[in-house]
C-alpha cells in the first residue's frame, strides 16, 4: 500500500478528548491539537468518539482539517460498542493512513492496510491490581493486551513505562518508542497570562504548600499532611484535586490526629484555569505518588516556576530530573526537611526554580508534536 508522507490522514480514538478534565484528557487534547498544528496543511485529523458532550466540545474549533465521526441511529445508543468495533471499520472506510489510540487501546476490525499506534501511560492495573475493581481490572488487561499484539508502535510515555511494558506484558522492544508528554499549554503561558485566582474565594493562606492529584492511595497524600507536621505553623497544604473513595476521609483523620487539620485546605472544584495560578503563588509543590507513567503535576509545577519535592520512584526521576528534590515515598521526614529549605532559603529556592526552567525544555509542548509527526512520517515510510 502507498502511502503520501505529505499528506496524511490521523484517526484518533478522542473519547477522552472531549470528556476526561484530568490526566488522559488533556493528553488526548495536547496531541491531537499539537500535530494538527505542527503538522499545518499536511495532516488531516478525524476524531472518532462516543459523543462531543463535556467541558472540552469547543477544544478543536479554532484548529482546521479537524472533523468528528460519531455514531448515529441505532449505534449512539451502545457508544461503548461504537468505539470498540465499529469506529474501527469507519476508520477503513474514510481511508485512514494511521489509527492512534490515545489511552491503552485500539478497536477491532482496523485491517492491515491501517497503520496503528497506542500510546501506553503505565502498567498500574497489572502492578497494583487492588487500586481497581475486579470488573474492572479485566476489561483493562484485555484492551491493553489486544492493543499492544495488533499496534505497529506502542508509544511508551516514560522509560519506565517502557520497562513495564517488556517486563509485563512482554512486548518487544523494538516495537516501542519512548515518545514524552507535556502538560496543558496554559502552564506555558508566561506569568503576566496567569490570573491569580480569588484569594477569598478559595482561601488560600500567605504560605502554602501545593499537592495536585487525586485524592487516592497512590497518590500518597497522608505523606505531604506528615511533613506538614514538621513545618511552621503559618504554613498550611492546599490539595487539589477530586476525591476518590475512603482515602480523603484517611487524609483528613490523620491531619487531625497530628493537629494540623486547621491548616490542610481541600480544593475539590478549582478550576483548571486556576491551576497555573495556584503553582506560581505556593512555595513549593508536593507529588509523593507511589508510582506514576509520568507524574505530570511535576512538569507541571516546573512550569510554574513552583519547585517540587516528589517521591524517588518510578517514572518521577524522569520528569523532574535535577530541578526536583526526591524522597522514599513513606518518608515524610526527608520530605519535611526539603520543604524546610525551600521555606527558609531563598537562594537555594531560586536556583531550584532556574533548574526547572532547564528541565522543562525537554517536554516543550512544540517538540513532543514535532517527534509525534516525525514518529507518524516513520511509520508510513517504513
Amino acid at each position: 500500500m502507498q502511502f503520501n508522507l505529505n499528506r496524511m490522514i490521523i484517526g484518533y480514538d478522542a473519547k477522552r478528548a472531549f470528556r476526561n478534565n484530568s490526566g488522559l484528557g488533556n493528553y488526548s487534547r495536547m496531541v491531537i491539537g499539537g500535530v494538527c498544528r505542527e503538522g499545518h496543511g499536511m495532516v488531516k485529523s478525524l476524531l472518532f468518539t462516543p459523543t462531543t458532550k463535556g467541558r472540552h466540545t469547543h477544544y478543536f474549533d479554532d484548529i482546521q482539517e479537524v472533523e468528528v465521526r460519531q455514531p448515529r441511529g441505532l449505534w449512539a445508543m451502545a457508544g461503548g460498542l461504537w468505539r470498540s468495533v465499529w469506529s474501527g471499520l469507519c476508520a477503513r472506510r474514510e481511508g485512514v493512513d494511521i489509527y492512534h489510540g490515545l489511552s491503552h487501546e485500539l478497536p477491532f476490525f482496523l485491517g492491515n492496510g491501517v497503520k496503528k499506534v497506542v500510546t501506553m501511560h503505565d502498567l498500574i492495573v497489572r502492578r497494583y491490581p487492588e487500586f481497581f475493581k475486579p470488573a474492572d481490572r479485566i476489561i483493562h488487561r484485555l484492551k491493553m493486551r489486544h492493543a499492544c499484539r495488533v499496534a505497529d508502535i506502542v508509544i511508551a510515555i516514560s522509560e519506565q513505562t517502557k520497562c513495564d511494558l517488556m517486563d509485563m506484558m512482554h512486548v518487544p522492544e523494538e516495537k516501542i518508542r519512548v515518545v514524552y508528554q507535556s502538560c496543558d499549554p496554559i502552564f506555558w503561558n508566561p506569568p503576566s497570562a496567569t490570573l491569580p485566582p480569588s484569594h477569598s474565594a478559595v482561601q488560600l493562606p500567605e504560605r502554602y504548600i501545593i499537592a495536585v492529584g487525586t485524592v487516592e492511595e497512590r497518590k500518597n497524600q497522608v505523606a505531604a499532611v506528615r511533613a506538614l507536621a514538621l513545618l511552621p505553623e503559618d504554613v498550611c497544604l492546599v490539595v487539589v484535586g477530586r476525591p476518590r473513595g475512603h482515602y480523603p476521609q484517611q487524609v483528613r483523620r490523620v491531619a487531625k490526629e497530628l493537629g494540623v487539620d486547621h491548616r490542610l485546605i481541600f480544593l475539590q472544584n478549582a478550576a483548571f484555569s486556576d491551576f497555573p495560578a495556584l503553582y506560581r503563588g505556593a512555595v513549593a509543590s508536593v507529588y509523593m505518588s507511589v508510582f506514576e507513567g509520568f507524574g505530570i503535576p511535576v512538569l507541571e509545577s516546573l512550569c510554574c516556576d513552583c519547585p517540587v519535592v516528589t517521591s524517588n520512584v518510578s517514572s518521577m526521576p524522569e520528569a523532574g530530573g535535577e530541578a526536583a528534590l526526591y524522597a522514599a515515598p513513606d518518608d515524610y521526614r526527608t520530605l519535611a526537611a526539603h520543604l524546610s529549605r525551600l521555606l527558609s532559603d531563598p537562594a537555594f529556592r531560586n536556583s531550584q526554580i532556574e533548574k526547572g526552567r532547564t528541565q522543562r525544555l525537554k517536554f516543550a509542548p512544540e517538540k513532543v508534536s514535532q517527534d509525534m509527526l516525525a514518529l507518524y512520517r516513520s511509520l508510513l515510510h517504513d
